[in-house]
């Protein structure tokens, strides 16, 4: 008998064997507390052979004899971590639990002095488990929420901060219903949390703001509670930042109504070539003229001339703008995992900033919302390719993804900034 355990790209079967390791753990997290099933964690799968319930350590070493358990026993493992996991991040209380799971993952006991095969065995088989995408999206998870401060300067002790990187840098390709619910859960959680910080943040630089017009005697007077910048942006950034992208761009509209017109004028335009003309125009108004005569607009025509030419006639269909905004994205963004060149974002960026640099990419965004998921995973790709790095090696990675989550928050979120224009 098998059940079958849906994943994003195939079905995996589920043996009985497995579905009786799955149950077990299933039922003790139900009924012992985090240090009881952490501890039964760590004599099952490192002590072995003196685990209490001899039955379950006979079910578990013979899946690790199994002649496919070098490529098949990571996602057993994932499976049983998920369990606990998916039970304890529903109780807030319980969550500091899960970074210790993963510590115990870290601090693999060698197999030198173990004398059962199956256990030997078992050990070489979750030092290989360290090396996998699964271990690495669990890595990532219990610095999410494990919410405790480090010394670490790595870039990839931030991903809490990002919200919008979690479906991809916190899903593996066997993550199951449950887990994928579960990270869902967690990203709500922390980007209302962040998008709460954010407006009492305005709020108060607004009130701020107005007292100093009013009287700087009185400002200087009058008590107002401090709020803490929410972002690793100094506050003059940040302050630039939620001008560019709530103020007025192209005399007095936003960079949302210069989107909305830009949709309004291409839903009548003939052909897709004419489309392209027009997208080059609105994207090319955002970048300083000095900077795009040396190369960038040329390079950026170049681009756009060369997308999709089989369908120049054509009138521009939503699959055609959606094809054409995804490729625009390798283009200034970073190609794909598997080539992770992103030349073209590194010297915007240089050359433009950081927010500049995001709002160039929010005009695609606006133009196309379903393209959203495809910039978040643009950015995954950079976050994983530098996540070893430290955060002081590519201090404009940092401000991207920060400019980025502002961005987001307002546009996609529901931070109210809407004090703001009282004094823009």
């Amino acid at each position: 008998m098998t059940n079958s355990t849906w994943t994003n790209s195939d079905i995996r079967q589920t043996s009985s064997q497995e579905q009786q390791l799955y149950d077990h753990f299933l039922y003790c997290v139900q009924i012992e507390s985090p240090s009881q099933t952490l501890e039964r964690f760590k004599q099952l799968f490192m002590d072995g052979s003196r685990y209490p319930e001899p039955e379950i350590w006979m079910v578990l070493e013979k899946l690790a004899m199994d002649k496919q358990a070098e490529q098949e026993f990571k996602f057993i493992l994932n499976r049983c971590c998920h369990i606990l996991i998916n039970r304890w991040q529903i109780q807030p209380q319980l969550q500091g639990a899960i970074p210790e799971l993963v510590a115990l993952l870290d601090d693999i006991p060698p197999a030198t002095g173990v004398y059962s095969r199956g256990s030997r065995r078992l050990r070489h088989l979750l030092q290989i488990f360290k090396e996998t995408e699964q271990y690495l999206t669990l890595h990532r998870l219990s610095q999410v929420v494990g919410e405790t401060s480090t010394t670490s300067k790595e870039v990839g002790t931030l991903i809490q901060r990002y919200p919008y990187l979690y479906e991809h840098c916190l899903l593996s390709e066997d993550s199951s219903y449950e887990h994928r619910q579960t990270v869902r859960q967690i990203q709500s959680r922390l980007q209302r949390r962040f998008e709460l910080d954010l407006s009492q943040y305005v709020t108060y630089q607004v009130r701020c703001a107005q007292l100093k017009r009013r009287n700087q005697k009185e400002a200087s007077t009058k008590i107002i509670q401090p709020v803490k910048n929410p972002t690793l942006l100094t506050d003059h950034e940040l302050g630039t930042a939620l001008k560019q992208f709530v103020g007025k761009v192209q005399g007095s509209h936003t960079c949302r109504d210069v989107a909305q017109s830009f949709l309004t004028h291409s839903s009548q335009t003939p052909c897709y070539k004419d489309f392209k003309d027009d997208l080059y125009e609105y994207l090319t108004a955002s970048i300083d003229p000095a900077y795009g005569k040396r190369q960038f607009n040329s390079r950026l025509h170049e681009h756009l001339k060369n997308t999709l030419p089989d369908s120049e006639n054509q009138k521009p269909s939503e699959f055609l703008i959606l094809r054409t905004c995804s490729q625009l994205l390798n283009f200034l963004v970073v190609e794909s995992s598997v080539r992770p060149k992103h030349f073209v974002f590194v010297d915007l960026i240089t050359n433009l900033g950081a927010t500049v640099t995001t709002m160039l990419l929010l005009k695609i965004v606006l133009l196309c919302r379903k393209v959203k998921p495809y910039l978040e995973k643009r950015f995954s790709i950079l976050f994983n390719h530098y996540e070893s790095s430290t955060r002081d090696g590519v201090p404009w990675l940092i401000k991207s993804l920060e400019n980025l989550n502002v961005a987001f928050s307002i546009h996609f979120g529901r931070a109210d900034l809407s004090c703001l224009n009282q004094i823009m």
